[in-house]
């Protein structure tokens, strides 16, 4: 790694801060749990920004769910800022668990309520950009709902769409579909 704007301190930190949160996650979710690891290239400023949440929470983009509801649907929703039908989730607010975050996001982006399993996926983020890497992790739990009327309420205004999908019906533009489709299979 090269010194250039202080980077090389801050993936440093960034993955200090991932390790930690690996393991505690790891000791608190004793899942068999699908992983996969990510490699995403980015500009000198995403950089910069992905590697400051990391240094956070241990989290590039924050904690999700993988939600179904009992005739096997699971939810996504519309994300306006990447142009893709994704699980819903979000970054980590404060001090809040990787399960309180996914459980409040799912609330925001769907409004429904949904019983927590444990982990369906724990996945590792590389993240580089010229010069500098890092990694995070994108922890995904596996819940079953218990409401299912959908109400989006995003104070972020990213969601526009939240929708029940036959796994064998994802859409094509959805983000990740063949590990989530997988995902989707394993925890049925």
């Amino acid at each position: 790694m090269t010194s250039v704007d202080g980077l090389w301190f801050l993936a440093d930190k960034a993955e200090q801060r991932a390790e930690q949160a690996y393991h505690r996650v790891t000791e608190t979710y004793n899942d068999d749990c699908i992983q996969h690891t990510y490699e995403k290239y980015v500009s000198r400023d995403r950089f910069r920004t992905l590697a400051n949440r990391i240094q956070r929470s241990g989290t590039p983009y924050g904690a999700h769910t993988l939600v179904h509801r009992d005739t096997g649907e699971l939810l996504l929703v519309r994300h306006d800022g990447v142009d893709l039908w994704v699980l819903p989730g979000g970054s980590v607010d404060g001090a809040e668990s990787f399960r309180e975050t996914a459980a409040r996001e799912l609330a925001e982006e769907a409004g429904i309520e949904a019983k927590y399993r444990g982990l369906a996926m724990l996945n590792r983020i590389e993240i580089s950009c010229r010069g500098c890497a890092t990694w995070g992790l994108l922890p995904i739990f596996h819940a079953t709902a218990e409401t299912v009327e959908l109400t989006i309420s995003d104070p972020d205004e990213e969601i526009s769409a939240a929708q029940w999908f036959d796994p064998a019906n994802v859409p094509e533009d959805t983000r990740d579909r063949a590990d989530l489709i997988a995902a989707a299979r394993a925890i049925a």
